[in-house]
């Protein structure tokens, strides 16, 4: 405070300088010290590099046989990525990176599976089946989502990394590779299945008695948003009052895919958003002008186990802006991001993000939840082994050749004929297999399955009784 005369007295300039001294120099440490974070942590890098090319250079020099140091770096790589513990992170060698192409552009040789490295102990879980391609060898030899492959020819899958599993499941089409699946806690048997070409399918549609306008996103590739286009155009062209979105079994696919997509269902706002460690990897994605769907029509989604990643995206879009009701199980849970680098002639995928929902959900490993969870019978341990022996041993393609075109008296006393002899499976089952048996010697693809899919039974039941509106109330509020 001043004196009389208007001037500090020097107690209080000197007070006034101690409090200057004290918030400068908080001011500097507050400024400095990133930086000598940044410093410590680029110093502990460093020191780990020199370590690194120590070990490596005496390896070189000093290990008993000839060293070939392609593969010591290559090892070196692999390691430092098994180390993030991330199954969608790898080192991807030159054959690798071509595979890779090989899906990119839509046409492989392999047997049509969609797989995931399951969390173990130190990443040595087996690989898991996310879902099976549509009308693909793996599809029509039964291998189902959430399957484990716990062998590929005889070897173990617990040690091997998930581009390992791909590079022994692909080969020459006609040729054959033998696995060994894992269902249930203990049920396991072996499938052979023969290599084909396998293109990547995108999207099946058609209307359901009612108005329904039917649309399977069977994975999300570049083309898919003019599919969906496509089948928008096709629904209108018949009138449709209403739709269901089918993303059961949908792996996901590339980002740019599904949220073309979306952009077909809102005029604005937000689709999904992403959040990663580096700045430039938070980024919120949203509606551009392009709507087809009008706001006001019911959209019921369909969701299971086998429904992740760009799927999960679209489902969590849809639910969370009150565009959709979802129904089925809860999804897979792969909500990160992925970016693929090359480097000399292989290159990596790294895990750059996580994304979230427009409720602000984030959902790796836990899933979009549905609003009213409808799941199909499963069937007990003893029921998979029978279901399993019927498959092995052809029995319903024999019946069916030998019978031609049987009724459903014959139907019947075949199906009492099998119970009989000792394979205790659900009537409705035994008929499925062999409806699913006839179509597939005919060459028939359903595009849906009213008839044993209480899936779809419950979403076409909410939409022909009028209780969308209701339902989705419930569900939302």
């Amino acid at each position: 405070m001043a004196n009389k005369f208007g001037r500090s007295t020097r107690r209080e300039r000197v007070l006034w300088m101690g409090v200057s001294t004290v918030l400068l120099a908080a001011l500097l440490v507050f400024l400095v010290s990133p930086n000598l974070l940044a410093q410590d942590q680029r110093s502990e890098s460093e020191r780990y590099m020199r370590m690194f090319k120590q070990v490596y250079e005496f390896i070189e020099s000093n290990y008993v046989d000839e060293v070939d140091a392609e593969k010591l770096i290559e090892g070196a790589l692999k390691g430092m990525f098994d180390a993030l513990d991330d199954p969608h992170s790898a080192y991807l060698t030159e054959e690798d990176m071509r595979g890779l192409g090989d899906t990119t552009a839509g046409e492989f040789g392999g047997v049509g599976l969609n797989i995931s490295k399951q969390p173990g102990q130190g990443g040595k879980g087996y690989i898991e089946v996310v879902s099976p391609i549509e009308d693909t060898p793996a599809h029509r030899a039964g291998i189902q989502s959430g399957d484990l492959i716990v062998e590929v020819e005889g070897e173990s899958t617990s040690g091997l990394r998930i581009d390992e599993v791909v590079d022994r499941l692909r080969g020459e089409i006609g040729t054959e590779v033998e696995v060994k699946i894992q269902r249930g806690e203990n049920y396991r048997f072996d499938v052979t299945i023969e290599r084909d070409s396998i293109e990547v399918p995108t999207v099946r549609r058609d209307m359901i008695p009612g108005d329904i306008g039917f649309l399977r996103i069977i994975q999300f590739t570049p083309y898919t948003a003019d599919r969906v286009a496509d089948a928008i155009d096709y629904f209108e062209e018949n009138d449709y009052a209403s739709m269901i979105i089918d993303l059961r079994s949908n792996p996901g696919g590339v980002l740019n895919g599904v949220i073309n997509t979306a952009n077909l269902f809102f005029s604005d706002g937000e689709i999904v958003g992403t959040s990663g460690r580096n700045p430039r990897e938070n980024q919120v994605f949203s509606a551009r002008s392009g709507q087809k769907v009008p706001d006001d029509l019911p959209i019921i989604v369909l969701i299971d186990g086998g429904s992740a990643s760009a799927s999960e995206i679209l489902a969590g879009a849809l639910r969370d802006r009150d565009r959709a009701l979802v129904i089925g199980e809860t999804t897979y849970g792969k909500g990160s991001v992925q970016q693929v680098r090359r480097i000399g002639e292989g290159g990596f995928r790294l895990t750059m993000s996580r994304y979230y929902t427009p409720a602000g959900v984030y959902i790796d490993k836990e899933g979009i939840v549905p609003d009213r969870t409808v799941s199909e019978a499963s069937l007990s341990d003893d029921e998979l082994e029978h279901y399993a022996r019927l498959r092995n041993e052809g029995l319903i393609r024999e019946f069916l050749q030998e019978a031609d075109e049987p009724g459903e008296d014959e139907i019947a006393a075949f199906i009492a004929e099998l119970q009989d002899d000792g394979f205790e499976l659900p009537e409705r089952l035994l008929r499925r297999l062999v409806r699913d048996e006839k179509n597939r010697l005919d060459g028939v693809t359903l595009v849906y399955d009213l008839d044993y899919d209480p899936v779809l039974q419950e979403a076409v039941e909410i939409l022909r009784d009028d209780m969308f509106e209701e339902e989705l109330k419930a569900a939302h509020r």
